[in-house]
């Protein structure tokens, strides 16, 4: 029991520092110059990042938030995958390797999206965590991240608001999950993963009951 618990331990620190890495920082640190949790609303995300930078650094945050979400998910299957790693689990007094295996993806899910917004390399500061939480869901069930992705996508192209969008996607999720018949920690993953993401749009939505949220290629007029 004790040797499981430790491997299970070290594959949520190994989750939560990737999910810690701060692209958004180190791209506008190291190219720019600029430390971006000084910039705009102060989020390391891509958002931020494109309207205090520029789009194409923008891009390149999104693409590596997406895939450090993918990757802690991709990290649990894979040692699930092993068949010592099999066997300890059983030792453990845990017959269903399976079960195991899926609260294990959970667990690291919301703890990569825990690292992203405390990341322990920039005085536990990050971003809001919608773009590790597209990879997470991608890597989870890729219906769902896609799903999640297509109500994005028709409510940003609506109100080119990018949190509101990435709210309402956040919300949708749960549905996705339960309507596609994900299994049941992935249901919780939806609700608890969204309630905190939400959470971390608190500045956001009282932006957006003021009328104040700034639409894409608008400049933030208040800062938070």
């Amino acid at each position: 029991m004790i040797s499981w618990l430790l491997l299970n331990g070290v594959i949520l620190i190994i989750a939560y520092l990737l999910g810690a890495t701060p692209s958004g920082y180190w791209i506008g640190s190291w190219f720019y110059g600029i430390d971006i949790r000084e910039q705009g609303s102060g989020s390391t995300g891509a958002t931020n990042v494109l309207r205090t930078i520029g789009k194409w650094p923008a891009l390149a945050v999104l693409v590596i938030d997406i895939l450090k979400g993918v990757l802690a998910i991709a990290l649990v299957r894979y040692i699930y995958s092993l068949l010592f790693v099999q066997n300890l689990t059983i030792a453990a007094g845990i017959p269903d390797v399976y079960i195991a295996k899926e609260w294990m993806v959970i667990l690291a899910g919301l703890i990569a999206i825990f690292g992203h917004t405390k990341s322990i390399w920039i005085g536990f500061k990050g971003g809001k965590s919608v773009a590790s939480s597209l990879g997470i869901l991608l890597a989870m069930s890729w219906v769902v991240g896609l799903g999640a992705l297509s109500v994005f996508a028709v409510f940003l192209a609506i109100s080119r608001i990018v949190s509101l969008s990435s709210i309402i996607a956040t919300i949708s999720v749960s549905g996705l999950m339960f309507f596609t018949g994900q299994p049941l920690p992935y249901e919780i993953f939806a609700v608890a993963g969204g309630m905190y993401v939400i959470l971390r749009h608190r500045s956001n939505i009282e932006r957006l009951l003021a009328g104040q949220e700034p639409r894409i290629g608008q400049k933030l007029s208040t800062e938070s």
